[in-house]
């Protein structure tokens, strides 16, 4: 269980409509008559404030959040997508046994982007991202890839929702993959990871029933300098070999969109556009630990066999060299 699920929040899959309770006046920012503000003295807005700082580990000392504010699913929209999240809930609870599998995810974008959202759903993501085509979210307890979606607004404020999302059974989604839809029935939902997720995601079949976008945060961060941002070294390096050379060795091995994609995160990371880890972690998941253990392996015995070739050879011309003194 994450930070929020294991608190006794004021609302349920069995309980929506709780959601749409009065919890303070309504306010106009994010630009949209939808929401909320949770009071600072709230036990809900210490609940989400806690858990999104916390999730962000060193990151979070950098961030301070200003407001939070409850969706209240005012109008025939809202109540519908309140109708229609609940329906498709229970469907799901049928299908896999009596577990809908509802989480909390995070969702982070721009400002203009979020309220579209509280306003009218989803929208029909583009060309997709590394794990095919859908609405990707982070789970409760890893904010980090929403967080660094988000865009300041004029005021220097960023916002992030905090969602109620139906994963049901969830297929792990390779890197690199195009899918956008369930590879079979069984399956309602992806992840990058299905031990560790830092990944959510929903087809575009699903976004606007299987998602509820239930609170907004609103806060500011100074991501530049940041630790977990920005780091001294640009170029991540192995205990074995630097990441130009592991880029270099794994073109042997790997297809050339797989290379597309390792190269277009390298240079993102280069351009400080995601983490040191990130970069790691997305290397990791499109060539797998084994072929990385190989070929690391390998380069270190290069290395090694390199050197002591090396170490020979000089022994070999000091000693021809002293033959040849010795016999002049």
């Amino acid at each position: 269980m994450n930070c929020i699920e294991t608190q006794q929040m004021s609302f349920t899959e069995d309980n929506y409509e709780i959601l749409a309770a009065d919890s303070g006046s309504f306010t106009s920012s994010p630009k949209n008559n939808t929401t909320m503000r949770v009071g600072d003295e709230n036990w809900e807005h210490d609940v989400i404030k806690n858990c999104l700082v916390t999730g962000l580990g060193k990151l979070g000392e950098h961030v301070r959040v200003v407001a939070v504010r409850r969706n209240s699913f005012s109008g025939l929209s809202g109540e519908g997508r309140l109708r229609s999240f609940r329906v498709f809930s229970e469907a799901v609870s049928r299908k896999n046994r009596g577990n809908p599998n509802v989480k909390f995810a995070w969702y982070g974008g721009s400002k203009k982007e979020i309220d579209e959202v509280l306003a009218h759903g989803f929208a029909s993501p583009g060309n997709g991202g590394l794990h095919g085509r859908g609405v990707y979210l982070s789970p409760a307890n890893f904010p980090l890839d929403s967080v660094l979606s988000s865009d300041a607004d004029d005021s220097g404020l960023r916002h992030i929702i905090l969602c109620r999302v139906i994963l049901g059974k969830s297929e792990q989604i390779r890197a690199g993959s195009e899918q956008f839809q369930p590879s079979s029935e069984e399956f309602d939902s992806g992840m990058d990871n299905l031990d560790e997720p830092n990944k959510y995601i929903i087809w575009s079949c699903y976004m606007n029933s299987h998602i509820l976008p239930s609170f907004v945060i609103s806060f500011k961060a100074s991501l530049t300098g940041s630790p977990r941002i920005q780091r001294p070294c640009l170029i991540p390096k192995s205990p074995y070999m630097s990441f130009p050379r592991l880029m270099s060795d794994l073109g042997t091995y790997l297809v050339p969109s797989e290379m597309d994609l390792i190269t277009r995160y390298h240079t993102a990371f280069l351009a400080k556009k995601i983490t040191r880890n990130q970069l790691i972690r997305t290397v990791r998941q499109i060539a797998g630990d084994n072929l990385l253990k190989a070929v690391i392996k390998s380069s270190r015995n290069k290395t090694l066999d390199n050197r002591k070739h090396s170490r020979n050879s000089g022994a070999a011309g000091k000693n021809a060299s002293s033959t040849g003194r010795a016999a002049g």
